[in-house]
């Protein structure tokens, strides 16, 4: 089974900033494509980064994470792990899916985060997700403290 990567950046972000080029490093296998535009160009671009690809897994850091979520509510299908990095699921456009998301979703958010608040974040992901795994770290928004000590093996093990 052929497992497709893609590292989701920021609103005000990209795939060459520091987390794209953590992966780009250490897991050549994750693609740090760039997006621009609102919420629906982005989605159209990862649309046809995606094409008919199956078995993706996604890591969404705060806007990419509520791209991947969108995305994997739109086409539960495809998208096999979700690996959520400060969501913004608080984000205005975004409303809960019909259904929850299937795909297995691990969630990581700082108690410190001022842009994604933990409480609202959790609230909807809870709602969002069936099989969810959330870990709460003592860091902000940006997660610079924690993100490159998670255990990104496991996180992106098939």
């Amino acid at each position: 089974m052929q497992y497709s990567y893609y590292f989701l950046h920021g609103l005000d972000s990209s795939g060459k900033g520091t987390k794209g080029r953590f992966f780009s490093s250490n897991y050549p296998a994750v693609h740090c494509p760039d997006f621009q535009g609102n919420l629906e160009n982005r989605l159209q671009q990862l649309s046809l980064l995606c094409g008919k690809q199956s078995e993706l897994i996604f890591i969404g850091s705060s806007f990419g994470g509520l791209m991947a979520t969108v995305f994997a509510s739109l086409h539960p299908h495809l998208v096999k792990r979700l690996i959520l990095l400060a969501p913004a699921l608080n984000f205005p456009d975004f409303s809960l899916p019909k259904e929850q998301v299937e795909a297995k979703t691990y969630l990581v958010i700082g108690k410190y985060d001022d842009v994604t608040p933990i409480d609202p974040v959790l609230d909807l992901a809870t709602r969002t997700f069936r099989n969810l795994t959330v870990t709460e770290v003592e860091d902000d928004h940006f997660l610079h403290k924690t993100f490159q000590h998670l255990d990104w093996q496991d996180l992106l093990r098939p």
